[in-house]
């Protein structure tokens, strides 16, 4: 294996063609990466388990003791809404013998076990345990939930399973600020709708199909027929990447007709690390995660959640929203499957990076930022 420093070792993956700093000099991660079940395995503790992951959004826990659940990997998650309307999580798993506490979403106002009946209050502590009253030892203090980290950016609520993590504000500087230029009125929105899709790849494909729109002219013309292709740009910025096309290219194109609104540029989408994608369409105020979770080495699924102003999104905005789920997303899902099958050939193993000084729309600098935030996951884990 090459272990020079701009070509790192992972592990078990052979590095055949350098992997630079530089992007217009490297050559793609190799497929290994992408097919391999002990990488698989690897990335979970390596990314996911260190990583500020998308749970839901606030309009979806706004009362005292509203809660949703959310699993990251094998680790099961609660997000609720405590006495005080703070936000708390807690690893989804009674202190006495594991089982799990709560499913899907609701409101409580005491966490009571299926199992045995323990009881946990909103803020984590333990409250009653049948029949350990007499019990030497024992004290209810010692059997808390076990706290996760959770923040709240532009409305959506992001948990991270690394208790010594730096908060997601100060490893995304500039992120919200971005947001809130592209959606001044953000936090008035609303959750009004879940997409999902069940993808035949690894997540890393999509991720890198994100990233890039050089296969846009070729494989999204309604989209090109949308945007404004020349003020396209992407920009890598820390753990998170911005990819901004300044004006519509019309009102009447052949994805969706709208009228100009708050969001008055051609599209925004961004890239947080690892696996969470923000979208934003021209017209009337919209904001949109697309989260891609690993479900195996070779199957991701999708969840599309849309904020709008109201529950009922105006039809614009469900013009909008269809077009994403009925033409952008199956032309997307379409090309990362072939993808992957192609990255089973044995004729392939590492591509290169076309990238320009003028980082244009055709530019796949962005693709290269991520990867090398995988590579350098995996060597450091």
């Amino acid at each position: 294996m090459n272990k020079t420093p701009d070509n790192p070792t992972v592990p078990d993956v052979d590095f055949a063609l350098p992997f630079e700093h530089d992007p217009a000099a490297s050559y793609t991660m190799p497929s290994e990466l992408y097919t391999s079940s002990a990488v698989h395995e690897h990335e979970k503790a390596a990314i996911f388990y260190q990583s500020w992951q998308y749970a839901g959004h606030q309009s979806q826990i706004t009362k005292v003791g509203d809660y949703l659940t959310v699993k990251i990997h094998q680790q099961n998650i609660i997000v609720l809404r405590d006495h005080d309307q703070q936000l708390k999580a807690f690893y989804n798993v009674c202190q006495h013998r594991g089982h799990e506490l709560l499913s899907g979403n609701g409101n409580t106002q005491m966490i009571v076990c299926p199992y045995h009946a323990w009881s946990y209050s909103l803020d984590g502590e333990l409250k009653a345990a049948r029949n350990t009253n007499e019990m030497p030892n024992f004290k209810q203090c010692d059997f808390a939930l076990k706290p996760v980290q959770v923040e709240e950016l532009c409305g959506m609520v992001f948990i991270n399973l690394d208790p010594f993590a730096e908060p997601l504000t100060k490893q995304a500087v500039g992120l919200e600020q971005e947001i809130r230029a592209i959606c001044p009125s953000v936090d008035d929105l609303v959750f009004a709708q879940q997409d999902d899709y069940d993808v035949n790849c690894n997540w890393k494909v999509m991720v890198d199909n994100f990233l890039e729109c050089y296969h846009c002219h070729t494989a999204h013309k309604d989209f090109v027929d949308l945007v404004d292709m020349q003020s396209y740009r992407s920009q890598a910025k820390g753990i998170y990447s911005s990819h901004v096309s300044r004006a519509a290219r019309t009102q009447q194109s052949k994805a969706y007709y709208f009228k100009k609104g708050e969001v008055d540029f051609g599209y925004a989408g961004w890239f947080l690390w690892p696996n969470t994608t923000i979208w934003a369409y021209p017209g009337e105020a919209n904001l949109s995660v697309l989260q891609i979770n690993p479900a195996g080495v070779e199957r991701t699924i999708e969840h599309q959640c849309w904020f709008t102003p109201s529950t009922k999104p105006s039809k614009q905005l469900k013009e909008a929203m269809d077009y994403q789920k009925d033409v952008l997303q199956p032309e997307d899902i379409g090309l990362c499957e072939s993808v992957q099958r192609g990255l089973q050939s044995k004729g392939y193993d590492q591509g290169r990076f076309v990238v320009d000084k003028a980082r244009s729309e055709l530019s796949e600098h962005a693709v290269h930022h991520f990867q090398k935030m995988v590579v350098d996951a995996l060597r450091t884990a």
